[in-house]
């Protein structure tokens, strides 16, 4: 059945990419109840849902895809990543996401990843076509405790698919103090030094340019600042440290968050994490364990998905499968998925109801599944060709004739 959705949608060709109007029939949306046998049509006009019924099939549209009873979504979020940033990590000119050893010596909140995004990233179409829309652009950690900026970004190709808030990047972490003169303690001492200068006059500045003091005090009013943390006394540092300041705060990383859920859950402060980490794999990480999720939802945190890795970043699938293996309920893990990122960052609004961005997956079966794909993939309102730099290299090596050694097989 895969087969023959994906040759529908190739054989519609470009008429369907640029088609104006899209209508998708008989889907299960799982966002309206996982149990939920009923089906809807969608019609999509111009990039927006219109229309979410149950029988539309007289509507008129350029296009038309059967989802035949099959499971559709919103695209899903891609985690905290630095997609169109990072090519090959040991290819430095590749990588623009770190700030580090910079002649100044001094903090750049100022620095914006985001004037590095390049759509075109291989990695890019790797990840859309396996159901992803969007993801967090971050700057990664670098010799700074502030290590920059970015916010969300579409995966739709585009120069300037960003949205939502501006998003600022703390490292506060064990590998990060230890960067900065060799204690965690650092950490705090030079952000506490760099937040009081917010105060003082540009020509007092001494650890930040004007620029910088610019884009942290407007980040400090309307963004929101991921503070990267695992060790349970660094969150409820962090905890302390946004209270003090103000600040809209959001942890990321949260390997021993269960332990302080109850403080997390009064501050109001979501938390990103990779519900796969089960081990220490630091001494930031002692009390890792798999159903942190869980723990955390029945505490009242909101809970957020990332797979920790920007060219695995469609793993966050089985991190979001693996949360709900481990007691989180499916619906809250759909919703992490899908609309709750888009909403906590100041996104485009990612529901399947009118008037949202039309950024849908069909799927072949449970999307939390990993033995499920994805099927057709629509982002703003288009039909995406599936391809990307593996789909090419499978065609290209994959043997004609299986049933034979690879040696007698010559690729075209």
């Amino acid at each position: 059945m895969r087969r023959l959705l994906l040759l529908a949608i190739l054989l519609l060709g470009s008429a369907t990419t640029g088609a104006e109007s899209l209508l998708i029939t008989d889907a299960r949306l799982l966002e309206r109840g996982v149990s939920s046998g009923t089906t809807y049509d969608i019609l999509i006009a111009n990039g927006v849902i219109e229309r979410v019924a149950q029988d539309l099939k007289d509507a008129s549209a350029d296009a038309v895809i059967d989802a035949a009873g099959r499971p559709v979504t919103g695209a899903f979020f891609a985690g905290v990543t630095a997609l169109g940033l990072n090519e090959i990590g040991m290819v430095y000119d590749s990588v623009d996401s770190r700030l580090q050893d910079l002649y100044t010596g001094l903090v750049h909140p100022e620095f914006d990843v985001r004037d590095a995004f390049n759509p075109y990233s291989s990695a890019i179409p790797v990840t859309r076509i396996e159901g992803f829309g969007y993801t967090l652009l971050a700057a990664s950690p670098g010799d700074r405790p502030l290590s920059g900026h970015g916010s969300l970004v579409r995966l739709d190709g585009g120069f300037d698919s960003f949205e939502g808030k501006p998003v600022m990047f703390v490292d506060v972490d064990g590998a990060s103090g230890n960067k900065l003169g060799g204690s965690r303690a650092a950490s705090w001492m030079l952000l506490t030094a760099i937040f009081d200068e917010l105060m003082l006059p540009n020509k007092d500045l001494k650890l930040m340019t004007p620029q910088g003091k610019a884009a942290l005090s407007d980040t400090k009013k309307r963004g929101i600042f991921v503070f990267r943390a695992h060790r349970a006394s660094d969150i409820t540092r962090a905890l302390a440290f946004a209270a003090e300041h103000d600040l809209q705060a959001v942890i990321a990383g949260g390997q021993e968050a269960w332990i302080v859920r109850q403080a997390l859950a009064t501050a109001g402060v979501p938390v990103i994490i990779n519900a796969l980490d089960n081990l220490p794999e630091s001494f930031d990480a002692l009390g890792a364990r798999l159903d942190n999720a869980a723990l955390l939802h029945e505490a009242g945190v909101t809970v957020l998905f990332t797979s920790g890795e920007t060219h695995n970043a469609r793993k966050v699938r089985q991190v979001a499968g693996n949360s709900v293996a481990y007691g989180l309920p499916y619906d809250t893990a759909i919703a992490a998925m899908t609309t709750l990122p888009a909403r906590l960052f100041g996104g485009d609004d990612r529901t399947l109801e009118s008037g949202s961005r039309a950024d849908l997956v069909i799927w072949s079966g449970d999307p939390l599944d990993v033995s499920s794909a994805a099927d057709a993939v629509i982002i703003g309102g288009q039909i995406d060709n599936m391809q990307s730099r593996q789909t090419y290299l499978m065609q290209r090596y994959l043997p004609e004739a299986p049933d034979k050694a690879r040696a007698y097989i010559t690729p075209k």
